[in-house]
């Protein structure tokens, strides 16, 4: 209830103003002008104790000297002292500052109950009341000091817990953009792979149509093959959007869906033949120990080095496509030589930024920790090279 009460806005003024009432109203019971007049000067004081701290207590400290040179003796409202000693220690920013209000309390106790000013009263407490009163005034520092220590230690907390709060709303804002950045780069690779695929054998199945109906009839089923794969992906992509899995990583519960894997990678490159690739594949090594993530990864690679072969040299090209797998790293390098065609600057140059496909792959192979160079060759085609570290199963 307190805790709450002092997160309010007006509770601190509140607080302030009851602390300077109090002290209005003890000095108000003096019937000395003079008590009353430095009494309500203190309380004045103290309400911008928050503000100057140090200030407030070099003037309280001041009113009560004064009030004990015309007094000769202590007054009650001369507690506004050790609240100004108590309001240095808790909002003061310096440390000195804190030992110096303690000291001038206890320095000015010991002179007022031990009669040390020759302008004094006489001395009438026993050194048993001295100690009391000077161990009043240490217990009251040591509880400020308390409560100072206190407060840093929440603002600490509060601090901590907001650095903190920032810190996971970063990482879920950077996962959030991984995870946007994973699928689009899947649907990318889908969706124009099979496009391109589908025009091409579309266009090739329209030429054919008249002159040879069984070639065009071939090209009509691979269009729809191709077509019923691009729509299995769809919807696989579609459950991870609805899971929130990673589309590289997410299990395919789904008997009934087809799961995309590295054993797809000879259907890909007989599609790209059918579409009028001249297509040469070689795998070296074991395979089996590859991951999962890493696999399709490999997969997606030379998908997208044959979309973009389709797209850039079109039918009759030769593309040579190399795997792999060694113990500690696979080795993907897709090579085509352009249709006879020299790779231009405008030709580079389209290849280069005209799309998502070179930037999906580089960004799959960097998340994988590998290394990806694609670029023109030197007379005609293009050749893509990745490397991949192997990180078996679990």
């Amino acid at each position: 209830m307190l805790r709450r009460l002092q997160a309010l806005p007006w509770f601190p003024v509140a607080y302030d103003v009851a602390i300077a009432v109090l002290v209005s109203w003890v000095a108000w019971r003096y019937e000395g002008e003079s008590d009353r007049l430095i009494g309500w000067s203190m309380a004045l004081t103290l309400l911008f104790r928050r503000r100057r701290p140090m200030l407030v207590m070099g003037l309280v400290a001041g009113l009560a000297v004064v009030q004990y040179l015309v007094a000769t003796d202590l007054a009650a409202y001369d507690l506004a002292l050790l609240v100004a000693m108590v309001s240095v220690v808790t909002h003061t920013r310096t440390m000195w500052h804190a030992y110096a209000a303690g000291a001038v309390v206890l320095l000015g106790s010991v002179v007022a109950f031990g009669g040390l000013l020759p302008f004094g009263g006489p001395v009438t407490e026993s050194f048993a009341d001295i100690l009391a009163f000077g161990g009043v005034c240490a217990a009251v520092w040591l509880t400020a000091m308390v409560l100072r220590t206190r407060q840093l230690y929440v603002a600490s907390l509060e601090a901590r817990a907001a650095t903190a709060e920032r810190e996971r709303e970063h990482l879920v804002r950077l996962a959030a953009a991984e995870e946007r950045a994973e699928i689009a780069r899947e649907l990318h690779d889908v969706v124009a792979h099979s496009l391109a695929v589908m025009i091409l054998q579309a266009d090739g199945a329209g030429y054919a149509l008249k002159s040879d109906p069984e070639k065009a009839g071939s090209a009509l089923k691979a269009i729809a093959d191709t077509g019923r794969d691009a729509l299995e992906d769809m919807h696989r992509i579609v459950r991870v959007l609805r899971t929130g899995r990673s589309p590289g990583q997410a299990p395919d519960t789904d008997t009934g869906r087809r799961r995309v894997s590295l054993d797809d990678l000879e259907t890909v490159a007989e599609r790209a033949r059918a579409a009028g690739l001249k297509v040469d594949l070689a795998v070296e090594g074991d395979r089996g120990g590859l991951s999962t993530a890493d696999g399709l990864t490999v997969l997606r690679i030379v998908q997208e080095s044959l979309t973009n072969v389709l797209r850039h040299a079109g039918p009759g090209a030769q593309v040579a496509i190399a795997l792999r797998f060694d113990k500690d790293a696979v080795l993907v390098s897709v090579v085509d030589d352009g249709a006879g065609r020299r790779a231009g600057p405008r030709s580079a140059a389209g290849r280069a930024s005209g799309g998502n496909g070179l930037v999906g792959m580089r960004e799959r192979v960097e998340v994988s920790g590998g290394r990806f160079t694609a670029g023109p060759r030197l007379g005609a085609g293009w050749q893509v090279d990745a490397e991949l570290p192997v990180r078996t199963t679990a």
